[in-house]
């Protein structure tokens, strides 16, 4: 794949709000024959050893929940009902996931929002929420599961379908980005921490109502969302009886980011070389940016 460039540029008032509010939307910049070419990439994923089938960790699935046995009909696909998937790193086994993050716009945009002269690939990310999905993403905060340090850590989401409230948009805690708490990573579909990890725990914010500011953003193809990698994040299920929600999601780490391990957080074995306070190398984190 050659470079793609953005349909249009980040403007300045995006930039501002992604360092002010720690996260921001960004309409009409992918162009849709790009996120046609992901589609079946990310059917391919989803049968692949690279998934997780998330729904299995929820309290739901534990106490009866929806019928993950009986499928339904998604424009003339059969997709597993009340199903959330997710997994990583596709880039190193489907090779379009790293023409995906290194030649689509997504660098550029990147490199604009974090205001960065060189962008890397730190992971990316396939999540998928089929139509009846009870489980809601636990607010975390990304940064928790990276073994980075800076500031100049952002995370992309793009949606492949039409994404509103009731099929799972993703909610995000307005200025948490500036609160330099550390967090310990949870389960990601309960607040449950992960064992021998480090930190506070992050709090549940649909449990302190008023206390923060909370947005989401309903988002089309050719939009997309991007976060800062300590924003603190969430989402309900899908619940839409037809209606899929499927993202990729790509992480990236800017200029001032240094490999900085992060004690019980999952490891990655093309790190292993990495140590703590080393750059970020082209075989580990490949190059985005210029």
């Amino acid at each position: 794949m050659d470079r793609i460039a953005p349909l249009r540029d980040v403007t300045d008032a995006e930039i501002e709000a992604f360092w002010r509010d720690g996260v921001v939307c960004l309409r009409s910049i992918l162009p849709a024959e790009l996120l046609a070419s992901m589609v079946q990439p990310v059917e391919d994923a989803l049968v692949s050893t690279a998934m997780a089938d998330l729904s299995e960790m929820g309290d739901a699935l534990a106490s009866g929940g929806v019928d993950r046995v009986v499928d339904v009909a998604v424009d003339g696909i059969r997709v597993p009902r009340g199903h959330f998937k997710g997994g990583t790193d596709h880039w190193l086994q489907q090779s379009e996931f790293l023409d995906f993050a290194v030649r689509s716009p997504l660098p550029a945009i990147v490199s604009a929002l974090l205001r960065s002269s060189t962008v890397r690939l730190y992971e990316d990310s396939v999540l998928v929420k089929e139509p009846g999905t009870q489980e809601r993403t636990a607010f975390h905060q990304d940064l928790a599961y990276f073994h980075l340090a800076g500031d100049q850590i952002c995370t992309t989401w793009v949606p492949l379908d039409t994404v509103t409230a009731d099929t799972g948009a993703v909610r995000f805690v307005v200025g948490s980005h500036l609160d330099r708490t550390e967090y310990r990573p949870n389960l990601f579909v309960t607040t449950m921490a992960l064992p021998g990890t480090e930190g506070a725990e992050v709090p549940d914010y649909d449990e302190l109502k008023g206390e923060a500011r909370i947005i989401s953003f309903d988002t089309e193809p050719g939009d997309l969302t991007v976060h800062h990698a300590r924003t603190i994040h969430g989402a309900n299920g899908n619940a839409s009886a037809t209606r899929r929600r499927r993202a990729i999601s790509v992480r990236y780490a800017g200029d001032d980011v240094r490999f900085a391990t992060r004690a019980g957080a999952p490891t990655k074995a093309h790190h292993s070389a990495m140590r703590d306070g080393d750059e970020l190398t082209v075989d580990g984190f490949p190059s985005a940016w210029p």
